[in-house]
């Protein structure tokens, strides 16, 4: 149960926490490639999303001043191409449009997330310093900046500029810093198990997780949060 007396600051994940509401970006992507009827099948997709992700990770394809949009178009970019490379998609006019298409569904759907989210991060941020930890490309300014939020965070702390990556507990780790509390006095509210809750847990801090649908299915909770959520507004009533 949580001990809400004791909380001085407050960590938040932004990807799949703040713009999703629980929901992995992969499904929320997997969903437009449906919508959109990509001929592809979910497992090659699956494929492409990794291959995405990973490029990114190794290769200064975001830029500081790139949007949520311009993100979403070229990591949808680089699935696309890897689909059509690989034999999956045939080099047609119509597979130009799905790029667009795609990003397109999931920028707003991300934009209308985080808005319902904004009033909740709001007043958590009236009570409470804010500090947000995320696994991002080095562009997390611009993007919250575009959707209204970036004045509610005391710091940002992101993979890419610091280099550390969750689910290493050093990022968070420095989230408690940048707070100036100790671990016992901070909440870290995110919404995967592996890589938020237990490097959370692992350096003492108090956890709240916003179960939502997740995409890897089997991981196995040997350590239990504080709070368990199913939508961000709960906090609300936290």
């Amino acid at each position: 149960m949580l001990d809400t007396t004791t909380i001085k600051g407050i960590i938040l994940d932004y990807g799949g926490t703040i713009d999703t509401n629980g929901k992995h970006w992969a499904e929320v992507l997997w969903e437009a490639y449906e919508d959109n009827q990509v001929p592809v099948a979910k497992d090659d997709f699956r494929n492409a999303y990794i291959y995405g992700e990973r490029y990114l990770a190794t290769n200064h394809v975001i830029k500081s001043s790139d949007t949520f949009k311009n993100l979403l178009k070229k990591k949808v970019d680089l699935q696309i191409n890897w689909l059509i490379e690989n034999g999956f998609l045939p080099a047609d006019n119509n597979t130009s449009q799905y790029s667009r298409a795609v990003s397109t569904q999931c920028y707003n759907f991300a934009n209308a997330t985080v808005q319902k989210a904004k009033p909740v991060i709001q007043q958590l941020q009236t009570k409470y310093p804010v500090v947000l930890v995320s696994n991002f490309y080095g562009n997390m300014k611009s993007v919250l900046n575009d959707f209204g939020i970036v004045d509610y965070f005391k710091e940002i702390i992101e993979s890419a500029t610091v280099g550390v990556r969750k689910p290493d507990p050093a990022i968070f780790s420095l989230g408690v810093k940048a707070l100036g509390f100790s671990p016992e006095e901070v909440v870290v509210i995110g919404d995967s198990y592996s890589k938020d809750i237990i490097p959370a847990i692992e350096i003492g801090c108090k956890t709240i997780w916003l179960k939502g649908l997740g995409w890897e299915k089997d991981e196995k909770f040997h350590q239990l949060p504080d709070a368990v959520i199913s939508d961000f507004r709960e906090l609300m009533s936290l």
